[in-house]
């Protein structure tokens, strides 16, 4: 079980709440993410679900959640009776913000004019539509369930029943060109939703994809040619008003991510069903755990979900701190990097060099990756990150975004 020192201590940050549904009607080619096709078991889990989280929230009776996010796996295939169930389980311990943000995960083929109606009575208000193409011909590349028509249909019929809407886009499909992705962001931006994430495809280890690569099966865009894709739809995005506010999240004024947001700035969350991480603050202490990566474990025993926990050290919290601020528009204080060095002169000379390799920017006090290095923010921070000793728990924990915690 989770629990924090002194919950009611005054420097606990705002609370988030993730809950990971683990449902899929089948897996696509590329995803790495922990989710099963076992339908039968969404009545398991539910039921596993109410209990972690009346457990969990035990340790935090009266606070208040600023944004919750259904991520997954598939979050809109699941009734939406059992998300309205979880939200009555959640309000019998914490109350809801007056403009607590309510996010779900959705596939196209969900949606449904039924679905949309049932999902604005509940109360969500955010919709994060995996689309990653308004093209057929990458849609059949990616496996995809859903067709071009129906992306176009379902993001116009979301913007008028929510308005807050984002939609995922993947570039470095096989087969894709440059002027195909410029179709694909254009087509985004003709839909008028105010969030759009780009992505890069990557091969995950074990997955389809990465066997029919590595088989000579499939050939992939190289990566000079994916970075040129990324930065021309930076370029698009920005002109008409979009800011690029994260390394793949881009947003018009007042629609950033405010669960993500959370992440990005090491607010607390509670993360809620198999493989979902939570963080928590209270003072100086900052604790990370884990819930168990198995559906029929989780089921089991969903009073031991958590099967990871550790307390961050003072070098780790600023690892985290540095790696999580440059991957963000805002960037990281100046001050506050030097204040984590033993010796300025070799950050300042790392600062300078990163700056005349045009990886980042320095505006003020400020330091901020550029618009080419926001495809190098990884190594940038890695450079700049204080000699750390690595934790026994690092396969667990990974100096990462929290992938299970985050729009996909």
């Amino acid at each position: 079980m989770v629990t924090i020192a002194d919950r009611k201590d005054d420097s606990m940050t705002r609370l988030h709440c993730y809950v990971h549904i683990p449902f899929c009607r089948e897996r696509c080619n590329y995803c790495d993410f922990f989710l099963v096709t076992r339908q039968e078991l969404q009545k398991g889990f539910f039921a596993a679900l109410a209990r972690e989280t009346s457990q969990k929230l035990a340790a935090f009776d009266g606070s208040t959640i600023h944004s919750i996010h259904f991520g997954g796996g598939t979050p809109s295939l699941v009734p939406v009776s059992c998300l309205e169930e979880w939200l009555e389980t959640l309000s019998r311990h914490v109350s809801l913000s007056g403009d607590a943000e309510i996010t779900i995960e959705a596939n196209p083929e969900d949606l449904a004019a039924e679905k949309i109606r049932d999902l604005t009575a509940l109360g969500v208000n955010r919709l994060s539509i995996g689309v990653q193409s308004f093209l057929p011909e990458k849609l059949r590349a990616l496996g995809r369930l859903h067709t071009a028509e129906e992306a176009l249909r379902v993001a116009d019929a979301a913007m008028e029943a929510f308005g807050n809407v984002s939609v995922d886009l993947i570039c470095g499909v096989e087969g894709e060109t440059f002027e195909a992705w410029e179709r694909d962001v254009h087509t985004v931006l003709s839909t008028g939703v105010p969030h759009v994430s780009v992505y890069m495809l990557a091969l995950e280890k074990n997955t389809r994809l990465e066997n029919l690569v590595r088989r000579g099966i499939v050939a992939l865009p190289d990566e000079n040619e994916q970075a040129a894709m990324y930065v021309r739809a930076c370029e698009m995005l920005e002109s008409e008003g979009f800011e690029h506010y994260e390394v793949s999240n881009f947003s018009k004024p007042g629609f950033f991510s405010r669960y993500n947001m959370g992440c990005w700035c090491r607010e607390s969350y509670l993360g809620f069903g198999p493989s979902a991480h939570s963080f928590l603050v209270s003072g100086g202490r900052e604790t990370r755990s884990a819930n168990v990566n198995s559906l029929i474990r989780y089921i089991a025993s969903p009073d031991e979900a958590q099967n990871c926990n550790e307390v961050l050290s003072r070098a780790e919290q600023i690892s985290e701190k540095i790696f999580l601020s440059l991957r963000l528009s805002s960037g990281l204080n100046l001050a506050d990097l030097l204040q984590y060095h033993e010796g300025n002169s070799r950050v300042r000379g790392i600062l300078d060099r990163l700056e005349k390799q045009g990886l980042i920017e320095r505006k003020g006090d400020v330091i901020k990756v550029s618009r080419r290095g926001f495809l190098f923010a990884d190594k940038v921070a890695e450079e700049l990150i204080p000699v750390r000793k690595k934790c026994a728990s690092e396969e667990a924990f990974p100096l990462r975004v929290p992938t299970t915690n985050s729009e996909k």
